[in-house]
């Protein structure tokens, strides 16, 4: 599958983004976020940016003051994984320019389809920051 989960945290831990590509009940979602929330922002800056948790490889990167966090299976690239992350990064950046921690949060519903149409069923599918935010923009206009 791949991709089995992304979620964007602030320095003090709130999650402020979650996208799941597996079924996880509430209870399990949130011990599991604060289980990999704390140990990622536990490291430093030297360490490198793969954690393994239970079944899960961690990538993780900081970008200002959100983290961006994604589970992936044991088998997945790392250095793939972060290059998506910094393709998420910048299709925000080119969308919000220049996205922070409040863009996220006042605008969730359009980091969300950023992401949707970056990432179907834990598989990347689409990199063209241009083909992503392509629909954003025409419903921006329609409305």
């Amino acid at each position: 599958m791949g991709i089995r989960f992304i979620l964007m945290v602030n320095k003090q831990g709130q999650t402020r983004l979650a996208q799941y590509y597996e079924y996880l009940t509430i209870e399990e979602r949130r011990a599991l976020e604060g289980e990999i929330v704390r140990k990622c922002l536990a490291r430093t800056e030297q360490q490198c940016s793969f954690v393994e948790h239970r079944n899960y490889k961690i990538v993780y990167r900081r970008y200002a003051s959100l983290f961006f966090l994604v589970g992936v299976d044991n088998e997945e690239n790392e250095l793939a994984i972060l290059e998506f992350i910094h393709l998420l990064v910048e299709t925000m950046d080119r969308h919000f320019g220049n996205v922070c921690e409040l863009d996220i949060m006042f605008h969730l519903e359009k980091a969300h389809f950023m992401l949707e149409e970056m990432v179907m069923n834990g598989c990347i599918v689409e990199t063209s920051k241009s083909n992503i935010l392509a629909p954003i923009q025409l419903m921006e206009k329609a409305s």
